[in-house]
């Protein structure tokens, strides 16, 4: 069945106006930073909380439609969610767990029961069946929330980041476990994270989210070659300057100049810029550099063998550099350098 979303809904400031679907059997990772909007797109779509305009439909029908009073609750929706924080009760055992969403939906107690130990022991927790939440690790309570959800035959699973409750020694295996879970669901799969790794393993798709709209949607080989927002740029560490393009030089709102060696068309346009291509400079580079800037350092963050310059000018960078490279120049913050980029390390792309 195909997940249609479509809403507007405000939450406080933040105005929420999103536009996208599933199709059976694609995973699609709502993507973004913290605020975005992302976990208020899966509570909408849960019916959670109702949207104030647009329309929320599973093929033909219609969960969610202001225009027509249409909202149909939580319990009635084919969806099972997985919570961030997975919300088992605590003073239930793990089939409890599982046999309350079939409870919820008129089940009666042996046949929910039934059906949660089929479950528990398809994620491969048989035998734990008595166990409550804190006598499970944090892998195998997910895999309670999963079962779960998955108990009640749901047309679309939600995942609200159904990995940051775990610590980073345990998300490597937990992961592979749940995109094995995930694998033998045939249905259509929304899952929110900020996590790109999370996304990369998991994902047929992304959606980027920020400031409550989306950004950028499409496969995660086609989000990072050309990241459409900073966020993104800063996800796959890329220089990503936005400006006019003009027989292959675009410029920027700051005034700044960017040449690349091949661009076709003029407009709106974005340029990228790989830190490591980026060289930094006492003085004004000697020769036939067509990109030289001068740059003020705004900070030098260390890591192991490199180091991350941040720059401020008509022309905003991050260059990677070595650590004998900030001795040598003096690099530290307020100190005033020249930066430059070859031509032929600049891909540029239409906004």
């Amino acid at each position: 069945m195909t997940l249609g979303v479509d809403l507007a809904v405000q939450r406080g400031p933040l105005a929420v106006r999103v536009r996208f679907s599933v199709e059976p059997g694609e995973l699609v990772a709502v993507l973004g930073p913290n605020g975005a909007g992302k976990s208020t797109v899966l509570r909408c779509i849960a019916g959670l909380l109702p949207i104030d305009a647009g329309r929320i439909e599973v093929d033909a029908t219609v969960l969610d439609d202001p225009s027509t009073r249409t909202f149909v609750a939580p319990e009635r929706r084919p969806v099972g969610v997985v919570f961030q924080d997975y919300l088992l009760f605590a003073h239930l055992s793990a089939l409890e767990n599982v046999a309350f969403g079939l409870r919820a939906r008129g089940a009666d107690k042996a046949t929910a029961r039934e059906a949660a130990a089929g479950w528990l022991e398809r994620v491969g927790l048989a035998g734990h069946e008595r166990h409550r939440p804190g006598e499970l690790s944090g892998g195998q309570a997910q895999r309670v929330a999963l079962a779960r959800a998955l108990a009640i035959d749901p047309a679309v699973l939600l995942l609200d980041e159904p990995l940051a409750a775990l610590d980073a020694g345990a998300r490597g295996a937990v992961r592979r476990d749940l995109a094995r879970h995930l694998d033998s669901f045939t249905g259509t799969r929304v899952m929110v994270t900020h996590d790109p790794v999370d996304a990369y393993a998991l994902a047929d798709r992304v959606v980027v989210l920020e400031h409550g709209v989306v950004v950028q949607d499409g496969t995660l080989a086609e989000v990072t070659s050309q990241p459409r927002s900073g966020y993104v740029a800063d996800l796959v560490g890329l220089n990503l300057i936005a400006g006019q393009l003009q027989a292959g030089t675009l410029t920027t709102d700051q005034g700044g100049a960017v040449v690349a060696a091949s661009a076709a068309g003029d407009g709106p346009a974005f340029v990228s810029i790989r830190p490591q291509a980026v060289a930094l400079h006492r003085g004004r580079p000697e020769g036939s550099a067509r990109n030289a800037w001068p740059v003020t350092v705004s900070d030098v963050d260390h890591h192991h063998d490199r180091a991350h310059v941040r720059l401020t000018g008509a022309v905003a960078l991050v260059a990677e550099v070595t650590p004998a490279a900030v001795a040598e120049l003096g690099l530290r913050a307020g100190e005033r350098v020249w930066a430059s980029v070859k031509a032929t390390d600049i891909e540029v792309y239409a906004r």
